[in-house]
């Protein structure tokens, strides 16, 4: 038998104010705003997303729902997906996820969905590059993580232990 221990480190701030890169804070209130255009009239939760490119691009994605729920697209799917397609050779180096609830709690955020973390994490391994992802509650409460791997230890590759 072999005992795999595994961490994740995890940077929490109480305001995106707190945040002493301005690239960075730019990015967050990007995801903000981002949010305003999501299409969540069924669950009724609005997300945003931002990506900054290694070419000094931003580019942002919202939630699309549709009555059949399978049919709709996270916000970080959209804004990668249409990364992709913009800057196909462009690496994302950070990626802030915005959420906000119509009702309920907003203290505290919703991180990425596992088909997210999956798509975020083949971006990683695509171009051999971390991705810093930064996920910020309605209230502008912000988590920090040095990569998707914080939160999605065993990701869908060759993985050799």
């Amino acid at each position: 038998m072999k005992e795999i221990k595994l961490e994740a480190t995890l940077f929490t701030y109480n305001s995106i104010n707190e945040l002493q890169d301005l690239v960075e804070r730019d990015l967050c209130f990007a995801s903000i705003n981002a949010r305003q255009d999501a299409y969540a009239d069924y669950s009724r939760f609005s997300v945003g997303a931002s990506l900054l490119l290694d070419n000094n691009e931003i580019l942002t994605g919202s939630n699309q729902e549709n009555a059949v729920y399978p049919l709709g697209l996270c916000a970080e799917r959209v804004g990668i997906f249409s990364a992709n397609t913009q800057y196909p050779d462009s690496k994302i180096l950070k990626l802030a996820v915005s959420t906000s609830a119509k009702e309920g709690d907003n203290d505290y955020p919703a991180f990425p969905c596992g088909s997210c973390r999956q798509v975020i994490s083949e971006q990683e391994v695509r171009f051999s590059q971390d991705i810093k992802v930064f996920v910020i509650a309605a209230n502008q409460r912000v988590f920090v993580m040095n990569s998707i791997k914080d939160i999605l230890p065993f990701t869908f590759t060759k993985f050799l232990l």
